[in-house]
């Protein structure tokens, strides 16, 4: 055996896909990284390109190991992470998609949600789920797809993970793992089976589902013929809870907060299975080694993609390194709610659209930057708020936030997401939590690490912001958002 084995893990994310190689002392010694098309065929509607996603899952891997000249034995274990709800369709004899993947962003099947709504569905599929009824999740994504492919002789489904894992076992495994399926809004997250009530409700046959099998487990085995070697898949894991797991957040009430395309907070509430009254998720955390942790989550559908539609749409900055300095000469106060694609929890407005709000003649580009920022606080104090009220003595007034994802780089960002949501925000040194959550679960499969108590002393601290924002400012600021953001969903 090599002297210095790794962990490959696999990040597909929404936007950009990521291999890294991992060491025994928890660093990411390589890693490269790609983005892919965004495909918007009708306004709220997103897909992906699958084979486009493989190819990008491929090339990340092989560039990677070329650079390091890996060969037999230096990888141990695959660890793989993917955006979550996010579905694809495809023949399982010749292995071609059978139409795009439906992004987790899509709003295209608002009303075969509405519907199940309107037949007063709501409560029992939160109960058996632990989710609102919305388009994000892969039930009426499902159920669309079987409405308009035509041949559906050899049809299987899957979310990303379960058409990596197809693809990379050269077609022989057909699994996905428990936290990707209690995103589906199929899933019994209590009993981990497939629920027929719900599967009946959405026209779909369990046949043409995965199987469910924890995060760390025997997911197949990564076929010679795509990198020369074989390496066993060890850890499967959706993205927001491998960067939970990443964060080490793995107590009763610790919190983090992604910062990628979307923003996702979760907070850890053990074998707590919580039903929110406040339009949060209730989701699995994790299950290890037969030990089953549950979440609350809140999701914002766009954080990383304003900053992308700043850049790219609006050409109001070249570079994010740009945006600090940009935000320093901002004077003027608006409010820019970036509904892309819908407003998340806890306000679940799927027709809602982006609107900047107090523009006047010498609104500058910094001052449009400065307001998407603070958008993203807004919205992460707006999930804080809601698991106040669900969990009560749970949250502590001296709780910490554990943040992640690119936009957590920007220290003026994060300074006022301390401000505004009055607790203390820590950023790890090694911000890559997503793909470092994979790479713990392949890691402990093949005893890489012997346990998660090793696991918890890789984590370092990179900075802590204290809030010093004035209550009576902190206050005003945030009543204005509500104010705007109720005025805009109707309420």
């Amino acid at each position: 055996m090599s002297k210095s084995p790794y962990i490959l893990a696999i990040d597909q994310g929404t936007s950009s896909t990521r291999a890294a190689l991992i060491d025994k002392n928890g660093f990411i010694i390589d890693q490269e990284s790609v983005e892919f098309k965004q495909i918007y065929p009708a306004n709220g509607w997103v897909e992906h390109d699958p084979l486009e996603i493989m190819q990008t899952v491929k090339s990340t891997i092989t560039t990677m190991f070329e650079r390091n000249k890996i060969i037999q034995n230096d990888i141990l274990s695959c660890g793989i992470t993917n955006q979550r709800e996010t579905i694809v369709a495809w023949d399982k004899v010749t292995g071609k998609p059978l139409y795009n993947a439906i992004v987790w962003q899509d709003r295209r099947t608002q009303n075969i949600c509405q519907d199940l709504v309107d037949k007063d569905y709501t409560n029992l599929i939160q109960e058996k789920t632990g989710l609102i009824i919305d388009p994000y999740f892969s039930a009426s994504k499902i159920q669309w797809l079987l409405e308009n492919i035509k041949d559906q002789n050899n049809l299987i489904v899957g979310t990303i993970d379960t058409w990596i894992i197809w693809n990379l076992s050269n077609k022989t495994k057909h699994l996905t793992d428990i936290t990707n399926a209690s995103r589906t809004m199929l899933y019994n997250i209590a009993d981990e089976v497939w629920d027929h009530e719900i599967l009946d409700l959405f026209n779909i046959r369990e046949s043409i589902l995965p199987t469910v099998q924890s995060n760390k487990d025997d997911f197949g085995t990564i076929h010679a013929d795509h990198f020369g070697i074989e390496i066993p898949i060890g850890g499967v894991i959706g993205d927001q809870q491998s960067a939970s797991l990443g964060q080490l957040c793995v107590k009763k009430g610790m919190i983090k907060a992604t910062y990628g395309t979307g923003c996702f907070v979760l907070i850890n509430t053990d074998d707590n299975k919580t039903k929110s009254k406040n339009k949060l998720l209730t989701t699995i955390a994790s299950k290890v080694d037969d030990k089953k942790q549950y979440a609350v989550e809140g999701s914002i559908f766009n954080a990383g993609t304003v900053v992308q539609w700043l850049r790219d749409e609006m050409k109001l900055f070249k570079d994010v390194s740009e945006i600090e300095s940009l935000i320093q000469n901002s004077k003027n106060n608006i409010t820019f709610i970036p509904a892309f694609t819908g407003l998340g929890a806890p306000y679940w407005k799927s027709d809602t659209r982006g609107t900047i709000y107090g523009i006047t003649r010498d609104t500058s580009k910094g001052d449009i930057v400065k307001a998407a920022l603070k958008s993203i606080c807004f919205q992460t104090k707006d999930l804080l708020e809601s698991l106040k009220l669900d969990l009560g003595d749970e949250i502590q007034e001296d709780m910490t936030m554990r943040v992640d994802g690119g936009m957590s780089n920007n220290n003026w960002m994060m300074q006022f997401l301390a401000d505004i949501l009055n607790i203390k925000v820590e950023r790890p040194t090694n911000h890559e939590t997503t793909v470092m959550g994979a790479a713990y679960l392949a890691g402990l499969k093949v005893g890489f690490f012997s346990n998660l108590r090793d696991i918890e002393d890789l984590w370092k601290s990179d900075r802590i912001f204290i809030p010093n924002m004035d209550e009576e400012e902190r206050h005003a600021m945030y009543s204005n958002w509500k104010k705007i953001v109720n005025n805009l969903i109707g309420l």
